[in-house]
């Protein structure tokens, strides 16, 4: 069954066994976030976590949503995890294009996804009450870290925000995942990158010398959550591959200033506008690499309205020093982007990204490097694909090497790479050549098969008991 929105998911997360209940007070300045962080350490990925009394709100708040294999399935209504490379290979299989980019945008675009497109609706759970005049501060958002915010304000940031925004010119959405910095009542500043595609958009606006509009939702289905936060291709709609990945439309409803589109089962929609070329100090945050961001200038978001859910819950994640809950939103993203890589790249055959390389700053590549033409050729090619631009550290094993087992691919490192031939630095990036070398004539440790059949089928009789 699809999870639709954050009280579905809740629902399922807790038939999994997998949900804690705080029930006495408990302060959204550090405290709130210190306990996410401290269970997400846990080596399961802890518990989901549900506040139901919040100091200095009236509402909830939820974390660690997404923080085990179990529950990041649950939010792709997935039995496990590792079926969403499959689902995703079936999916791009005989769609019209060439490259990984141009295959998504045949599946989101195209007359086979029409039934995938949200599904517009009159009435909606996140517009049954309005906070008036709007206050953000009477939400139960969290400081994370002692200096986040500093030196622009207290430190409160959204950070599980879908920010929705539009193209000036043929009004195509998007909708990405940027956190935002609560400045006061009704003010926020939206962290982008300049290549996003809500910086994109902001951009038209300020050329069109007009105000852009804004709408931030919290809560609504995971999938949504999930897809805002991939680097999909410019021109991929997030709602309708959030559709594809639930296998039926995201409901959605029309802001009624701006008739931006947003998630019908959101908790919580925030609207507002960014004057053309406005922009305020965003604060400190303490982020995924285990450091803080320095504070720096990004655009600022008057906020006009704010609607939500009756007993409405704020969903939040915390991020910082590995491993902690968006690792396992790292994990679900490899797992969907192997099969896209491998459309560009079919020497590619497995892909790992290490917990602490946070996200994209190490990658291990099981590869077939003659297939692909030879390592240069290779290299060239990895380099052009932006998920894998990033890396600040490759690591190239041969493909019968699995790239999830890191004592193999050191093994590997250590005996398979020349320091002075396969160490290549380019620019920020380090990429080790770690498979064998045409005239390596060693042969590899092997047991005698009728040998291992043999002590398997005793071990027992020897007096083990481990099941080996």
């Amino acid at each position: 069954m699809a999870i639709r929105d954050l009280r579905d998911f809740l629902r399922r997360i807790e038939e999994l066994g997998e949900l804690h209940r705080v029930t006495v007070e408990v302060d959204p300045i550090l405290e709130m976030a210190a306990i996410s962080a401290r269970v997400s350490k846990i080596d399961s990925g802890g518990p989901a976590l549900l506040f139901s009394r919040v100091k200095g709100s009236g509402f909830g708040a939820a974390a660690n949503l997404f923080g085990s294999k179990k529950r990041m399935a649950a939010a792709l209504s997935l039995a496990k995890l590792g079926q969403l490379s499959e689902i995703i290979g079936r999916l791009i299989e005989g769609v019209p294009g060439r490259t990984a980019a141009e295959k998504l945008s045949s599946l989101s675009s195209g007359s086979s996804a029409s039934r995938f497109r949200p599904q517009i609706q009159q009435n909606a759970p996140c517009q049954e009450l309005r906070i008036e005049p709007p206050d953000l501060t009477l939400l139960p958002i969290p400081k994370c870290w002692p200096s986040d915010g500093e030196p622009a304000h207290e430190g409160r940031f959204l950070t599980l925000p879908l920010v929705i925004t539009r193209d000036p010119a043929d009004a195509t959405q998007n909708c990405g995942m940027y956190r935002a910095a609560v400045l006061g009542p009704d003010r926020l500043a939206i962290h982008w990158s300049p290549e996003s595609g809500g910086a994109l958009h902001a951009e038209a606006w300020r050329l069109d010398g007009r105000p852009m509009p804004v709408a931030i939702a919290l809560g609504g289905p995971p999938a949504l959550a999930f897809a805002a936060m991939l680097p999909l291709p410019e021109g991929v709609d997030e709602f309708t591959f959030a559709g594809l990945l639930l296998g039926e439309p995201v409901a959605a409803v029309k802001c009624p200033a701006s008739d931006l589109l947003v998630p019908a089962g959101a908790e919580l929609v925030i609207e507002g506008f960014i004057e053309p070329g406005e922009s305020a100090a965003d604060g400190a945050f303490g982020n995924h690499t285990g450091y803080y961001n320095p504070s720096g200038f990004y655009p600022l978001v008057r906020v006009t309205a704010i609607t939500h859910r009756r007993e409405m819950i704020l969903p939040f994640t915390v991020v910082g020093r590995p491993p902690m809950e968006d690792c396992m939103l790292a994990e679900a993203a490899c797992r969907l982007l192997l099969p896209l890589l491998q459309q560009d790249l079919p020497a590619i055959r497995a892909l790992h990204r290490p917990i602490a390389g946070t996200f994209h700053g190490a990658t291990v590549l099981a590869v077939d490097k003659a297939a692909a033409g030879g390592r240069e050729t290779l290299l060239q090619q990895i380099r052009g694909i932006k998920w894998l631009a990033e890396a600040r550290l490759l690591v190239l094993v041969d493909e019968d090497q699995d790239p999830v087992d890191v004592g193999g691919v050191y093994w590997r490192m250590l005996n398979n790479t020349v320091w002075q031939d396969d160490l290549i630095i380019d620019g920020k990036r380090l990429t080790v050549d770690a498979t064998r070398k045409p005239g390596d004539s060693r042969v590899a440790l092997q047991g005698d098969p009728d040998t291992e059949c043999l002590v398997t089928m005793r071990w027992q009789e020897y007096g083990f008991n481990d099941g080996r």
